[in-house]
């Protein structure tokens, strides 16, 4: 069983249709009729290091990878979703710690919904400051550029006088 196995009963939402639309060119990029992936495959698809991957699997970020017969691992189309999610909050600074309590309480069920909501819309708050952050320090980068490029202009212009 997967971290994605377990989900809420009922949606009250449909997800945006932009999501919808990204997960479905990411699942365009995995062979079509495949539903098993070696280790390798997955670390190709994700840019994750097989290293990263057992890692992931020995903290509890990647849980219960299903295995061959002959005891390798074999990833499904769930795990490569979970390791997309996992990729999103990882871009978004997530620290680690905060992912495997995600990923545990995801693998409790349904009972920890509001735990999982909370956690997520405290993230987002903390993401939501960061971008405030860098739309500021864009605008000061912006306001140094123009300052240089209207001496240049000006250079040049004295220049061709």
């Amino acid at each position: 069983m997967t971290v994605l196995d377990t989900e809420p009963a009922v949606l009250d939402t449909a997800p945006p249709a932009a999501v919808c639309t990204v997960l479905e060119q990411q699942r365009h990029g995995r062979p079509v009729g495949r539903d098993r992936y070696t280790i390798s495959e997955v670390a190709g698809c994700t840019g994750l290091s097989v290293h990263t991957l057992r890692w992931y699997e020995r903290i509890g970020l990647m849980p219960h990878v299903d295995r061959s017969h002959t005891g390798q691992r074999r990833y499904t189309d769930r795990d490569l979703d979970w390791l997309d999610l996992v990729g999103r909050l990882r871009l978004t600074g997530m620290p680690v710690a905060d992912m495997v309590r995600y990923a545990r309480l995801v693998r409790e069920g349904e009972h920890t919904l509001a735990e999982r909501e909370r956690l997520l819309t405290a993230h987002r708050e903390d993401v939501r400051s960061r971008i405030a952050e860098l739309r500021s320090t864009l605008e000061v980068l912006d306001y140094k550029i123009d300052i240089y490029a209207d001496a240049r202009r000006r250079a040049e212009a004295a220049e061709g006088a």
